[in-house]
């Protein structure tokens, strides 16, 4: 019998520990999710997957001035979202060429809204690829304008001056590096 007894103890006992070590591991993996989920989608942790509009901007050289814009602009949750997406993306030298002190100026907090039509005039919803863009074609953008399409010796060009670059298929959409700044009407 006191064998029995025991065993019983034995078996309530480790009952009680795997339980309560369960109930601390569901309890930290509540709170990493909380402290996670007020990230928004940029705060997502994925190594394995293609990465999206911001996650390929972010390892790109050539774009860390309009990573830079999109942070201060409050867009990175916005465009590491599902979309899909087209993105016009500036490279460094583009915003260079702005006159002198356009980009510190616009990285102000007073500009904040300017700032953010700018980078939305470079935001297309919905994906539109090399073969899909036409001569002439508009496209309406983020900011509520619209960028005209056009092509000069096999190459696209968006609104008369900026240069294609490169089309870059992200998982939530699709980058094309340009030359210039697109800047609204």
């Amino acid at each position: 019998m006191k064998k029995l007894s025991l065993i019983a103890t034995i078996a309530f006992a480790t009952i009680v520990v795997s339980c309560s070590e369960n109930k601390t591991a569901t309890q930290e993996n509540e709170v990493t999710q909380t402290e996670n989920s007020t990230a928004g989608q940029s705060g997502v942790q994925d190594d394995v997957s293609q990465k999206n509009i911001v996650q390929a901007a972010m390892g790109s050289k050539d774009h860390s001035t309009l990573v830079a814009a999109v942070k201060q602009a409050e867009l990175v949750d916005a465009l590491s979202n599902a979309g899909p997406f087209t993105v016009f993306a500036p490279v460094n030298a583009a915003f260079d060429a702005l006159p002198a002190g356009t980009v510190d100026d616009l990285m102000k907090n007073e500009n904040k809204e300017k700032l953010t039509d700018i980078l939305q005039y470079h935001v297309s919803i919905g994906v539109f690829k090399e073969e899909m863009l036409q001569e002439g074609q508009s496209i309406g953008q983020a900011n509520g304008s619209n960028i005209t399409i056009s092509k000069k010796d096999g190459q696209i060009v968006v609104n008369g001056k900026a240069k294609v670059l490169a089309a870059i298929p992200v998982s939530n959409g699709l980058i094309y590096a340009i030359d210039q700044v697109l800047l609204p009407q």
